[in-house]
């Protein structure tokens, strides 16, 4: 036990010693908040948009009285340009966000999949929506028929509960991924330095020379390594934390919405913190390990951090459910049940299958990498 102290004193003394390590630690979880208050701030951009940013539609013919009024309504800022040539000219310079032409009784809509001409789009079918509505209560008027017997036969009432908010689960889901990433790519650095970084400047070969078992060598490296991504996985936490609170104060789409992270959520990502940060600290080590030189470690150490983010991001894209099957799968298992956790339904069972499973993990790679020390080709 005193020599493991001892090799786990020496890791830590080189790591607060050496400036990269020291700014992978602490810098990365700065970015955090500039990423999330950076996505909040565009999705509030968005949300409220101008309107005369994208209201801007040509139209190749002259309008009637009524479809005047109705472009006004719906907020459309409407050019009439006959010739089709010059409309399209138009459109192509940005003078106008879409245009209309029209054949025999066909109206087509003019544009390409740019933001402004999808939302213009969207202003363009209310208008033709209502335009329709119009001429279809004309012709049953003429015809002696009521027409909102017809028009209106169906009534439509909404109930819908606001129980999830999309740009809340995003920044949640996110934010969480972020920390992930930050822990994986914090390990990198420290763990290629005590492995391949030592092998490179030969002082692995004099540490095998004292009196020290393999066991001792390895699990010293390896905590060290876990400190140091504990610490940036709780300032990351504190970082989080703080975004999020800052955001729901800031930006009004978060209006009417508690962005306070409740005590069991904070609770979970404190644990999956504690749990990546063994998981990626034995991963990294196990890869450095068999590196020769510090530059094919960085190289060989690169793919992990996509690894650790992609299969959670995906999983959110596509709205993955967790299942005890997953809940096996490292990386993937902790971002599915953290969104059962927001949406309030986490099984207990789920949970302790991912706590035991990432356990069984850490354990198979600490013994493989303490087996791997104990032959001298891999540290010689």
């Amino acid at each position: 036990m005193n020599s493991l102290f001892i090799i786990i004193k020496k890791e830590l003394k080189e790591l607060f010693r050496d400036k990269k390590s020291l700014t992978m630690m602490l810098i990365i979880p700065f970015l955090i908040p500039v990423i999330l208050i950076g996505m909040s701030a565009l999705f509030n951009m968005e949300v409220n948009k101008d309107v005369s940013r994208y209201n801007k539609v040509g139209f190749s013919y002259e309008l009637s009285e009524d479809e005047i009024s109705i472009a006004k309504d719906v907020n459309i800022d409407y050019k009439i340009e006959t010739d089709k040539d010059k409309l399209k000219k138009m459109y192509d310079d940005g003078t106008l966000n879409l245009y209309v032409t029209k054949e025999d009784n066909v109206y087509i809509l003019n544009g390409n999949t740019s933001d402004n001409t999808t939302l213009a789009l969207s202003l363009a079918n209310e208008y033709f929506t209502r335009y329709k509505e119009l001429l279809q209560k004309n012709y049953l008027l003429g015809e002696n028929v009521d027409a909102t017997k017809v028009i209106d036969i169906v009534s439509i009432k909404e109930n819908i509960l606001d129980k999830d908010n999309f740009f809340q689960n995003y920044i949640f889901t996110y934010g969480f991924l972020f920390i992930i990433m930050a822990i994986t790519v914090s390990s990198t650095y420290p763990a290629t330095d005590t492995t391949a970084g030592e092998k490179e400047r030969g002082t692995l070969e004099t540490l095998i020379t004292f009196p020290v078992k393999s066991r001792d060598i390895i699990l010293g490296k390896f905590l060290c390594v876990f400190i140091s991504n504990l610490i940036t996985g709780v300032l990351s936490l504190v970082f989080y934390y703080g975004s999020l609170v800052f955001a729901g104060n800031k930006f009004p789409i978060y209006k009417g919405i508690d962005l306070m992270l409740p005590l069991g959520t904070f609770l979970y990502i404190l644990l999956v913190v504690v749990l990546f940060s063994l998981l990626i600290a034995g991963l990294s080590i196990a890869i450095a390990s068999k590196c020769k030189t510090f530059k094919e470690a960085q190289s060989a150490l690169t793919p992990l951090t996509f690894l650790s983010f992609f299969p959670g991001m995906i999983a959110f894209m596509v709205s993955i459910s967790s299942s005890a099957v997953l809940s096996l799968v490292p990386c993937l298992n902790f971002v599915l049940l953290f969104q059962d956790l927001l949406a309030g339904n986490l099984l207990i069972s789920n949970l302790l299958i991912m706590i035991a499973s990432t356990i069984a993990f850490i354990s198979v790679v600490l013994y493989v990498i303490i087996k791997q020390y104990k032959l001298e080709k891999i540290i010689l």
